[in-house]
């Protein structure tokens, strides 16, 4: 069975900040599909490194990427936009941190690419910004796989404090972003929520539960609503979304598939 599949990724949202946030809905969202707020991102738990360990199914130590500064892989592992451009799937890209060009390169299966920098828009919300552009490309054109990044959660973090009262009323705007596209969807899609990782102060990057631990759902008709996922881990998410497009993993990858049944 193939369909499309839309990956959201809040960056910096730790667990206890979907419960916290004032959104209960946000968290009565995760008992609609199979979930976790007990999942593990990758150390060092930094924004990069966690993007391309999550897309390339590697932790940090094989694919060579340790600081928010993009380094060329030694040993080259396939990634998901480049193991499903060979089996003819096309991939758009909807984000704000510049660096995550380093995901993948144009061509073999990116087919699109929207940023726009917080530094243009500090009046504007990005995640508001992205979700808009993504819901205006799918006016023309929905891809195999969508990735829509929402960064306001790690720069309010920064800014104000992870658990602060700004830090969880940006954590409610991620609700009402992914809520748009819950509304949307229907059973030809499945839809895909992570972080890449939490925080604690005013940073993260450390090997503490604050910084490691991440909320997961997997949504779609592929997956047990109300299933409580076990060890579950960033790395499991290239293998997931590669399965709900019948593309076999890389060999390489060392997640597994969470969709319900393999």
């Amino acid at each position: 069975m193939s369909e499309k599949v839309i990956l959201i990724l809040a960056d910096g949202m730790r667990p206890d900040a979907v419960k916290e946030c004032g959104e209960k809905r946000f968290e009565e969202l995760y008992y609609k599909g199979s979930y976790s707020f007990n999942a593990k991102t990758m150390f060092p738990s930094v924004t990069l490194p966690c993007h391309i360990s999550l897309f390339h199914s590697v932790p940090p130590e094989r694919h060579g990427t340790v600081t928010n500064i993009y380094a060329p892989q030694v040993k080259p592992v396939d990634g998901l936009v480049e193991v499903l451009g060979r089996a003819g799937k096309k991939t758009a890209m909807f984000y704000c941190w510049e660096q995550l060009r380093d995901i993948c390169r144009p061509g073999n299966g990116l087919e699109f690419a929207w940023f726009q920098s917080y530094n243009d828009h500090k009046d504007l919300d990005a995640d508001v910004m992205a979700t808009d552009a993504m819901f205006e490309h799918f006016r023309s054109y929905i891809p195999d796989l969508t990735f829509l990044y929402l960064g306001m959660t790690d720069e309010t973090g920064h800014k104000y404090g992870w658990m602060s009262k700004e830090y969880l009323d940006c954590v409610a705007g991620v609700y009402r972003c992914v809520k748009r596209v819950m509304d949307y969807v229907d059973d030809s899609f499945s839809v895909i929520l992570t972080a890449d990782h939490g925080g604690h102060g005013r940073h993260h990057g450390e090997n503490i539960p604050e910084d490691m631990t991440i909320p997961m759902l997997f949504c779609g008709p592929r997956f047990e609503a109300g299933k409580e996922l076990e060890d579950l881990t960033i790395l499991d998410i290239a293998p997931t979304i590669a399965g709900l497009l019948g593309v076999p993993a890389s060999d390489d990858w060392e997640g597994i598939s969470r969709i319900s049944g393999t």
